[in-house]
């Protein structure tokens, strides 16, 4: 019944965004995954598109290296150049990822520097929604902020006071786990769960609040379809590298050691379709055209089922 529920709440979130996307260019209207398209759709960070031009050159080298959308770093974007290469191309502007995450935090000792952290994201919403994409990605903080407990508060006061926002411009703010010592025990074992994630998620009871599950990012922590199959339908989209345990280290998405056929088959399983944002080292268009290629092999997102 919680899954369903679940799987209702984003359903009526996607419509609500659809909604407030009206009126700006047509590509930017279509960030919801089509269900007779392939039931994953490529993105990357933009940062990862090494090609030299304008914008919309840049663009245009995603596109032609297989990819149907990119997620911008926000605050900070001209929108009106954003528009003008979404338009210009028909490329989309499926989300964003705030820039600020890692040095402003929202767990931060410093009340001011929680503040500026929570400005930050509002005006990351803002913009998002300004130029289409329909999700938020964010770093809670930091475990080195203060004691668990300190951190998990300050996660989440900031945290609720932007809900509103995500609301107001209907872009949920999606949680990415990443190696920040909150959440999962740094120092511990390869079999810990991501029940404190969707524990963290949970006390919200908002449908503007998610995960953006980096399905590389923990394997050294524990299981990755387990964690897919925890996080359920918390899960609204997904990021995607490789990851070692061998070595100890990230990797090229197809040169680590994950299970990537368990990790296809728990997401289908919990009925996941949407955006994957590869998060690797980026370059020319040969180089989007093999990070493209390597997502095919792990997940085969072309598939329409």
């Amino acid at each position: 019944m919680q899954r369903r529920q679940a799987l209702k709440s984003f359903a009526a979130l996607s419509a609500l965004a659809a909604t407030a996307r009206a009126g700006l260019p047509a590509a930017a209207q279509e960030t919801t995954a089509d269900a007779n398209g392939p039931w994953i759709r490529k993105t990357l960070k933009i940062g990862m598109i090494g090609v030299k031009g304008s914008l919309e050159d840049k663009f245009r080298a995603a596109q032609q290296a297989g990819f149907d959308g990119v997620e911008l770093n926000v605050p900070g974007i001209d929108v009106q150049e954003v528009k003008a290469a979404i338009e210009a191309t028909g490329f989309i502007v499926d989300g964003s990822v705030v820039n600020s995450h890692w040095n402003i935090r929202h767990t931060d000792p410093d009340a001011a520097v929680r503040a500026q952290a929570l400005a930050d994201l509002k005006q990351g919403l803002e913009q998002t929604a300004a130029v289409g994409g329909d999700s938020v990605l964010l770093v809670a903080g930091h475990g080195k902020d203060g004691s668990a407990e300190e951190v998990y508060q300050r996660a989440t006061e900031n945290i609720r006071q932007a809900l509103p926002i995500a609301q107001q411009h209907s872009v949920p703010i999606l949680i990415e786990n990443v190696w920040n010592h909150f959440l999962y025990d740094h120092q511990g074992g390869a079999d810990q769960s991501a029940q404190p994630l969707a524990d963290f998620i949970d006390q919200f009871d908002s449908p503007w609040i998610g995960v953006q599950f980096d399905l590389g990012n923990h394997w050294k922590y524990g299981d990755v379809a387990q964690w897919v199959k925890t996080l359920g339908p918390r899960i609204k989209k997904l990021d995607i590298k490789g990851f070692s345990r061998a070595d100890g280290k990230f990797t090229k998405i197809t040169e680590g050691d994950i299970d990537w056929p368990a990790v296809e088959a728990a997401l289908r399983e919990i009925g996941y379709r949407g955006w994957c944002a590869a998060e690797v080292g980026g370059g020319d268009l040969n180089r989007l055209r093999e990070i493209a290629q390597h997502m095919e092999e792990a997940l085969h997102c072309s598939q329409t089922a």
